[in-house]
């Protein structure tokens, strides 16, 4: 096991087969819907609604005159009827419609949305925090999913207006040129009502995302908060953006009640404007009394912005929202390649990597080979680099410049399922999902075997306690009381289960007593049945065992050896303390078995 002397790939080289993935902004689908049909559906019931509000004018109108006249009225009498529970009709299949779009969008966003944090990994939850993505996965989409709704009431709303314009100037040229004389002043209140809406509603769902971030710590670490009796303070911290989120809201209900009021200054003067003309033409037997009724009507409908403020309102809403979910979409996904590995032992190779986190080096030009069936302990001081090098090695993280190499080929242009299938982790917590410990144990695994589970559940040590539990390996996780360590066990068999031909364990050993991390130590490095093994080591007994260590100082390999080569070191003995000196000082006299 010796340090690689190839030449470090090209800085930031993209894969030949690597693809970008569904990211960037919703598209076509993020405007209309998962749905496009129930949304031209609802656009067409919606615009029928307003072509029935639009004849009802005029068919009471036309009532009204031949009742005056004293002619038979009865056919409109009827059609008027008929107007009004067609309104009816159509006002209900407008909400099912509505609600279904509304229902499936915010679905299908969510979704999405999940699906693209998974692809793009670690790295989207150390740009936006877990707290914020949850808000916007939950608080964000569901305002989102309005979106198509909101736009086919929108036009619906706006051809309202339009079509009442239309309808006046058929009645009379007079009247529609009355209303457009202030028309111009109306369209300029929306915009700006429009604009100052979605600034405001942006900010005041940026301050939710901070609030959901910051409740989110405070869960995680409740029980440092309550060992440490800092409630008080956590619950202010966690509510320190409260003003500055209610000033934000207090500034969306000042712009909605002053655009609502300025329509409501401006929208009867137009009114009043059109029915005085028609009464003036009425006077001068140019109109009728029905049209004049109807006159009136459309005006009122022409200037319907109470309508339009609610749905640009709603809108706006929806557009930041979704200008959110959008931030989260434009974080490219982990690219994969279309290549399969050959056969091989599972021989790693890092060539020339380095990651950057925080502008800082973590790995520095990192050059390290793995031959295929060994164990290759990694050990360092805090903040080495030993956990990023942990998850470059697995393609868990992708290294800023250089090269992963597994037996030979690129991870980069392995496909997705092929790196997932050759490669197993166990980290020092692991995430129980959820479902019964059998199926924890075989995560990942097409269709896994009992007995393939068990074996690996008694490699681990975890058989014994498991089997220990009312309902064995049918006990749900949630069911299943334990220590950190009996978890971790749980996480190794796991990786045990996953097979493959390289196995990275990530300080999975650190909650375990020491004969029972010894057991699982001896399994691994035994007789090569687990692949190739990359163990992140903090103890020296455990370093011991391996067949080499890599020593990582300041993101560099300062020395690959046997343990006991490198303890003669008294700078490397440092790494471990003076526990780790103590604890080993028989352990590095041994050789592994």
């Amino acid at each position: 096991m010796t340090t690689s002397t190839a030449p470090p790939a090209p800085h930031n080289r993209p894969s030949p087969h690597s693809s970008p993935g569904p990211h960037g902004r919703l598209g076509p689908h993020g405007r209309l819907g998962p749905a496009p049909a129930r949304w031209l559906a609802l656009c067409l019931v919606s615009t029928a609604s307003t072509g029935a509000s639009l004849l009802l004018p005029t068919a009471l109108g036309r009532t009204l005159d031949l009742l005056l006249a004293r002619e038979p009225a009865t056919r409109w009498v009827l059609s008027c009827a008929a107007l009004v529970l067609l309104l009816a009709l159509l006002d209900a299949a407008e909400t099912v419609l509505g609600g279904t779009v509304t229902a499936r969008t915010t679905s299908w966003l969510r979704r999405r949305l999940t699906g693209h944090v998974l692809a793009v990994g670690p790295r989207a939850t150390a740009r936006f925090g877990p707290g914020d993505l949850v808000a916007r996965l939950v608080g964000n989409a569901a305002q989102a999913g309005t979106a198509p709704a909101a736009r086919a009431a929108l036009l619906a709303a706006l051809a309202g207006p339009v079509g009442a314009v239309v309808a006046l100037g058929l009645i009379s040229p007079w009247l529609a040129a009355v209303f457009l004389t202030g028309a111009p002043v109306l369209a300029l209140l929306l915009r700006a009502f429009a604009r100052d809406t979605r600034e405001c509603v942006t900010r005041y769902q940026e301050v939710q995302g901070r609030i959901a971030q910051a409740l989110s710590e405070a869960v995680g670490g409740h029980r440092t908060i309550r060992a440490a009796g800092t409630e008080d303070r956590e619950t202010a911290r966690v509510l320190r953006p409260l003003p500055e989120l209610s000033a934000a809201g207090h500034r969306m209900w000042r712009v909605q009640g002053r655009a609502a009021g300025q329509s409501v200054a401006i929208a009867p003067l137009l009114q009043l404007g059109v029915v005085a003309v028609a009464g003036v033409l009425l006077a001068r037997h140019r109109v009728t009394v029905g049209e004049v009724l109807a006159a009136s009507r459309y005006a009122v409908l022409a200037t319907g912005v109470g309508v339009l403020v609610g749905q640009l309102a709603g809108l706006a809403r929806a557009r930041a929202a979704t200008g959110r979910l959008d931030e989260v979409l434009a974080e490219p996904p982990v690219g994969y390649g279309t290549r399969r590995l050959p056969p091989g032992p599972g021989r790693l190779e890092l060539r020339g990597v380095t990651a950057l986190r925080g502008g800082r080096a973590v790995l520095d030009g990192v050059d390290l080979v793995v031959p295929g069936g060994t164990t290759l302990a990694v050990v360092g001081r805090s903040g080495a680099g030993k956990s990023l090098l942990a998850a470059v090695a697995g393609r868990l993280a992708d290294p800023d410049s250089g090269e992963v190499l597994l037996d030979g080929v690129p991870l980069r242009e392995l496909t997705h399922d092929e790196v997932r299938g050759a490669i197993g982790y166990a980290f020092e917590r692991p995430a129980l999902l959820g479902g019964t410990l059998e199926e924890e144990i075989g995560l990942g695994l097409p269709s896994p075997a009992p007995a393939r589970v068990r074996r690996a559940a008694r490699t681990a040590r975890a058989d014994d306690f498991v089997r220990r539990l009312p309902h064995g390996y049918d006990t749900l996780v949630a069911d299943a009381p334990r220590s950190g360590g009996e978890s971790q066990r749980l996480g190794l068999a796991r990786a045990f289960a996953h097979g493959g031909r390289l196995l990275v364990l990530d300080d999975a050993l650190s909650s375990l007593d020491t004969v029972t991390e010894a057991r699982i130590a001896e399994a691994l490095v035994g007789d090569g049945r687990h692949g190739t093994r990359l163990l992140v080591a903090h103890r020296a007994a455990t370093a011991a065992r391996a067949d080499a260590v890599a020593w990582l100082d300041g993101g560099r390999v300062r020395a690959v050896g046997p343990h006991a080569e490198l303890w003669r070191t008294a700078e490397y003995r440092a790494v471990f303390g003076e526990g780790g000196e103590a604890a080993d000082g028989d352990a590095s006299n041994r050789r592994p078995t």
